[in-house]
């Protein structure tokens, strides 16, 4: 039974970036984006312990990801939070779900939990051919109480899914989704044609407009067939691992930690190839922050300085190669790259849908 959820870290385990952010797109939990429109004041968007003695704490959930609302003084037709989980196309395709075959499901499962007694919108898209959109609610949650929801998902004729590593299927969760995507002719529960600006189950603003509600989910799992079987608890270890054809963060654990071996092609400039842990989605993009320096030995002498400068100079799914700007080297010599010594070194790979 094993390898039925077809969502990576769906227990919420792994947060290489940082455990909390108001900034949006993929800033905290893993595989999980988040899109924000319209808000007064940022939301704050973590990586949350689960209560304990609590269900879904008892189930074997210790993390969830939460959303704290800031203070919203109006409403606005464009306001919305709206997250994102998207699938490569080829996990779906090669699922075992007969995607245009009706009689044939997918079942997605997972807990929510909101401050505000309400329901909430949720949309899955597929991507390729002309997009279809299937339209959902929750349940009217009662506030502070975490609740299992479950949505069986049946395949329909019109749906196409590549079998390539693009965006393929998509699932999309709201705390709060304005007017301007909204309308009461979507119907629930039922494949219709993507209609571009609107996307969601019209909804109650009565999350968004309650000054710090919060929200929170976990436990999230999108398997084939009817039935919503239990989650499918994987390692911290297992989930990392998958989570790296994605993102791959590499941070300093110590001063001076090193990151690998830099060689000082000339004056200006040190170079690494750097070998990834897990072959990525796609040639990765890269970003960096804090201070990194280079120590380079030379028919026995040493020279060590700062990098004023980190970029990738050539893409690579596996060995990226890296370039760092230096004064005063010395061409050829061989040694040391990572941290400069204050312990903040992190370079970031990513390769996300």
């Amino acid at each position: 039974l094993g390898n039925r959820n077809l969502i990576i870290n769906g227990a919420m385990q792994v947060a290489q970036r940082g455990t909390s952010s108001t900034s949006t797109g993929y800033q905290t939990v893993d595989r999980i984006t988040v899109d924000v429109g319209g808000a007064d004041e940022s939301p704050t968007m973590a990586q949350a312990d689960v209560a304990s003695g609590t269900t879904p704490y008892t189930l074997g959930f210790r993390k969830a990801f939460k959303i704290t609302n800031g203070n919203q003084t109006s409403v606005g037709g464009s306001d919305h939070i709206q997250l994102n989980y998207y699938f490569e196309a080829q996990d779906i395709a090669n699922s075992g779900w007969d995607i245009t075959n009706s009689s044939s499901n997918l079942t997605f499962s997972f807990w929510i939990k909101s401050s505000v007694a309400q329901f909430f919108a949720y949309t899955f898209k597929t991507q390729d051919g002309t997009q279809q959109a299937f339209n959902c609610k929750t349940p009217v949650l009662s506030a502070d109480t975490w609740t299992k929801v479950t949505k069986t998902i049946p395949g329909n004729s019109n749906l196409t899914i590549d079998n390539d590593n693009g965006k393929g299927f998509q699932i999309m969760l709201f705390p709060f989704i304005g007017t301007d995507y909204t309308t009461t002719g979507l119907a629930e529960d039922t494949w219709s044609a993507w209609g571009g600006g609107k996307y969601a189950m019209d909804n109650t603003s009565t999350w968004w407009t309650t000054n710090d509600s919060t929200w929170e989910i976990t436990g999230l799992q999108l398997e084939v067939g009817d039935t919503a079987t239990d989650f499918e608890h994987r390692s911290f270890a297992q989930e990392l691992v998958l989570c790296h054809r994605y993102c791959y963060v590499w941070k300093s654990s110590t001063a001076y930690n090193n990151m690998g071996t830099g060689v000082q092609t000339d004056s200006s400039n040190v170079d690494i190839t750097f070998p990834l842990p897990q072959v990525m989605r796609a040639s990765p993009s890269f970003s960096s922050s804090g201070s990194f320096r280079t120590v380079g030995y030379d028919s026995g002498s040493q020279t060590s300085q700062g990098l004023s400068s980190l970029s990738i100079q050539r893409s690579h799914p596996q060995t990226p190669y890296l370039r760092g700007g230096i004064s005063g080297g010395t061409g050829g010599a061989v040694g040391e790259f990572g941290d400069n010594g204050a312990n903040d070194a992190t370079a970031i790979f990513s390769a996300e849908l």
